[in-house]
């Protein structure tokens, strides 16, 4: 590899050849403040906070660091008085504009504006002028958008066109310059598909997710009221970092304790909803091999996914598994199951699903997702929101104690915990698919479809014959993928998985939110999903059909088998084709 030798603050550094100044500096262990970068997705200069001076041998000259090359011999200055004066300015020019209520946002202290103004002395008065004014876009069920609070550093933008879906963009020119919809739509009324990437990059807080936890307080004060929590497979492996704990850290026990301690009435795992999903899954795949239905079957655990197909796809919908989602079947199963067996009303119940994902606002008010006549599940909330909710309660959360979820929905299985990373629905079912087909009592370990990567392959042998299968996580990957189905299947995939955010559920929008940087440089991904392989390794059940409780409840409830009549009432669901743009 070619090599280049800087010097970075007077310390001297080799880069590699064509490293930008804001590369060199990192590798010598310097960070230069940014607000629009975003590494390989958002490299544009916009901000100019990223400004340092560099000396090619014609004297020192400022520069944007993001985008400005390495050159052999270069000098550069990253923090001296011309700079941090030039930082200080554009900070305050753009406070000039910005709605300033940092007691009252939710972002406050996780702020990338608010730190570097505090690390930087500005005035938020230096500038005065005109303000443009915006009213908020609050029509989406995950999403509230306030430009006022917007910087212009177009990450969400960048986001959204990574996810293919371009539905933002700036509008306008000079000051009347704003992110939004072509038309001057409301989001609603755009082919968004409520995956909230845009809502984790923001580094302000102009774009947040809609807040739903004081439906929950009000439930929990309610003594007419039962209410009951799931949480999602990936939230043990998040929640963590809303309290200073290191990414990737396991906190399940801890989790269950301090949603008990918020006045729940039950806590239940979302991952017997993930073992029953596959069970049902593996079912239908089998069903539609034996009648010639349409092939290859494609998961439907991730509703961004799905309402992307239902927009960018609906000639496709065929293609799904009908199965709802581990959140939806969990809640089916709670309001007419457990309900039943509790002797409690399903109209009483308040189901409340702690999920990674802000496509699961908008999943709860779908259609055809009532199995008990009443919504499955009434309120879905964040990973950030349960976070809030129990700093709102006063609890030390890293010295709770560890506690176990609530039965008869709390037996899970290795296969279910590994559903919130990329590619483990599709081996969480190939083991089951293995063991039922091949006889095998030993989980397959499918490492061709782990890791990060938009798209992934492999080939497995099932019942004697092999089984291509493909793994796709996020709305570009989506895409390749439906094109090449389009295209008539050249690949010749049978199965195939997609999580609509990237990476899959640890990726999803309702995480916590880490700073770019952070981003940047440590593969939050990979981090958070080795939290859940770690776990499958030690279960000692690591298939979904082992899982005592979903064997309990088809011999209790589910009498007529899987995918009967009645499981097909409480557990599937339909789909529906979608208008891109209400104009």
């Amino acid at each position: 590899m070619d090599m280049l030798n800087v010097k970075i603050n007077g310390f001297a550094v080799s880069v590699p050849k064509g490293s930008t100044v804001l590369e060199a500096a990192r590798i010598a262990g310097v960070e230069i403040p940014t607000l629009c970068f975003m590494k390989d997705k958002n490299e544009i200069g916009a901000c100019r906070i990223c400004v340092v001076e560099v000396n090619e041998g014609r004297g020192f000259r400022i520069a944007t660091a993001c985008v400005y090359p390495c050159s052999e011999g270069m000098e550069v200055l990253t923090n001296s008085a011309k700079i941090q004066k030039a930082r200080k300015t554009t900070l305050e020019l753009i406070l000039s504009t910005h709605k300033k209520e940092c007691l009252s946002c939710s972002r406050s202290n996780n702020c990338e504006l608010q730190k570097l103004c505090l690390e930087y002395g500005v005035d938020e008065k230096a500038f005065d002028g005109f303000k443009p004014t915006y009213e908020l876009d609050t029509t989406t069920p995950h999403l509230v958008r306030d430009n006022n609070k917007c910087i212009l550093c177009r990450r969400c933008v960048a986001a959204c066109q990574e996810q293919y879906v371009s539905v933002i963009g700036a509008n306008d020119r000079g000051i009347d310059t704003n992110i939004g919809q072509a038309f001057e739509l409301k989001l609603n009324d755009t082919p968004c598909i409520s995956c909230g990437q845009c809502t984790v990059v923001c580094p302000t807080g102009a774009l947040t997710v809609k807040d739903d936890t004081d439906k929950i307080w009000d439930a929990i004060n309610d003594p007419s009221k039962t209410v009951i929590f799931e949480t999602a497979p990936s939230i043990r492996a998040t929640l963590g970092e809303c309290f200073d704990m290191p990414i990737g850290t396991n906190v399940e026990g801890k989790m269950v304790a301090a949603i008990r301690r918020l006045g729940a009435d039950k806590v239940f795992d979302t991952d017997f909803g993930a073992d029953l999903t596959i069970i049902e899954e593996a079912n239908e795949l089998v069903e539609r091999i034996k009648n010639g239905g349409t092939l290859p079957m494609i998961t439907s655990c991730s509703p961004g996914w799905v309402k992307f197909c239902e927009f960018y796809y609906p000639d496709m919908l065929n293609h799904l598994s009908t199965c709802k989602s581990p959140q939806q079947m969990t809640g089916a199963v709670v309001k007419t199951y457990w309900a039943e067996k509790n002797g409690v009303d399903p109209k009483d119940i308040v189901m409340v699903s702690v999920m990674p994902c802000t496509a699961k606002k908008f999943e709860i008010g779908r259609e055809d997702q009532s199995a008990a006549g009443v919504p499955d599940v009434d309120i879905a909330i964040t990973t950030r929101e349960l976070g809030a909710m129990i700093k709102r309660a006063g609890m030390n959360f890293v010295n709770l104690p560890d506690e176990e979820f609530d039965n008869p929905l709390a037996d899970d299985t290795g296969a279910a915990v590994i559903f919130g990373a990329t590619g483990g629905v599709m081996e969480a079912a190939v083991r089951t698919a293995n063991a039922w087909l091949n006889g095998a009592t030993e989980p397959l370990e499918l490492e061709a479809v782990r890791g990060t990567q938009g798209l992934k392959e492999a080939t497995v042998k099932v019942g004697g014959n092999d089984l291509k299968v493909a793994v796709a996580s996020s709305g570009s990957a989506a895409k390749v993928v439906m094109d090449k189905l389009k295209a008539g299947n050249p690949d010749g995939w049978g199965f195939i998985e997609i999580m609509g955010c990237p990476g899959g559920c640890v990726n999803g929008g309702g995480q916590p939110i880490q700073p770019q940087y952070i981003r940047d440089t440590v593969d939050l991904k990979a981090v958070r999903a080795k939290a859940l392989y770690d776990q499958d390794k030690s279960m000692a059940l690591r298939m979904s059909h082992e899982s005592p409780a979903v064997k309990k409840i088809y011999e209790e409830w589910y009498t007529d088998g899987f995918g009967g009549p009645k499981a097909h009432h409480d557990l599937h669901t339909s789909y529906v084709a979608r208008k891109k743009y209400n104009i």
